[in-house]
């Protein structure tokens, strides 16, 4: 089963839209991690299981975060100005095109006209 933690450079509202869709999730924030290092959440979400969504950047970094060591991480590009809505929205579309086998291990970067996926090499 997939389940989402999200990172807090997202609106709480991601949480709560997600929850409300259907999917287990889960806000940094609520779980004393809002101002963690990269390094910790990415830890806290592999050791959970957890998919994480975040607008850092940083986190598509693959020699700090390489595929396959991971339960996924997406990393959203949003357009420069917008709003709350606007984000979950564009989230909402594309999570709701992918599968779990889409999500494991690999690197997903999801902006409004789609979304990009690195995957992991089979073993």
């Amino acid at each position: 089963m997939i389940r989402f933690l999200i990172d807090a450079d997202l609106p709480r509202s991601v949480c709560i839209t997600l929850r409300q869709k259907g999917y287990p999730a889960d806000d940094v924030r609520d779980l004393d991690l809002g101002t963690a290092s990269d390094d910790a959440i990415f830890q806290h979400a592999t050791t959970h299981g957890y998919t994480l969504i975040s607008a850092d950047k940083g986190f598509s970094n693959l020699l700090h975060f390489p595929l396959g060591t991971h339960h996924g991480i997406l990393v959203a590009r949003f357009p420069r100005h917008a709003p709350a809505r606007g984000k979950i929205r564009i989230l909402l579309r594309w999570i709701s095109t992918l599968q779990e086998e889409d999500l494991r291990g690999n690197l997903l970067i999801i902006q409004a006209k789609g979304v990009r996926i690195r995957r992991a090499k089979a073993r």
